[in-house]
């Protein structure tokens, strides 16, 4: 047997104004995304902005629906988009708050698995790292130098 350790470094930040400018703006276009999120049933809302390479900044929410798996989560509503409207762009960064209705969070959210496989199909694809900053309502920030740090054993197209 054959034991592989894995680990991850992140940075943690104390709040969004110990980021660098460039991240706080588009964590604050992250938050507006957030407040726009459509989540009648789970009053959980989550945004998302990414910055492509172009320096053009794109946003999603999460949209919910009765029918529950019809619904998508704000980051790959973000992603979905930019790829079908920028196809050839590569993301450089993005940022995700997440805010409760019925509660405050304050602990970094970060993305679910989903969200994180899709992430990984993107890197793969642009060859290139996605920095990930996520937070809850208000707080810490997480940043991640990669998916690979929050998904370490990716699936992608080399076991096809």
């Amino acid at each position: 047997m054959k034991n592989i350790k894995i680990e991850i470094n992140l940075d943690v930040f104390e709040s969004v104004s110990k980021l660098p400018v460039s991240i706080q703006k588009l964590m604050d276009k992250a938050h507006k995304a957030r407040d726009r999120a459509y989540a009648p049933y789970s009053s959980f809302k989550v945004g998302a902005a990414l910055q492509l390479n172009s320096g053009e900044i794109i946003t999603g929410n999460n949209q919910e629906n009765a029918a529950y798996p019809s619904g998508l989560c704000a980051e790959r509503v973000a992603i979905f988009y930019a790829g079908s409207q920028y196809p050839e762009a590569t993301i450089h960064s993005m940022a995700i708050s997440a805010k409760s209705l019925h509660s405050k969070i304050t602990k970094a959210v970060p993305p679910c698995g989903a969200c994180r496989q899709v992430l990984a199909e993107y890197e793969v694809k642009q060859n290139s790292l996605i920095e990930i900053y996520f937070m809850g309502e208000s707080g810490k920030v997480v940043k991640s130098n990669s998916v690979k740090d929050i998904l370490p054993l990716i699936f992608d197209s080399t076991f096809l």
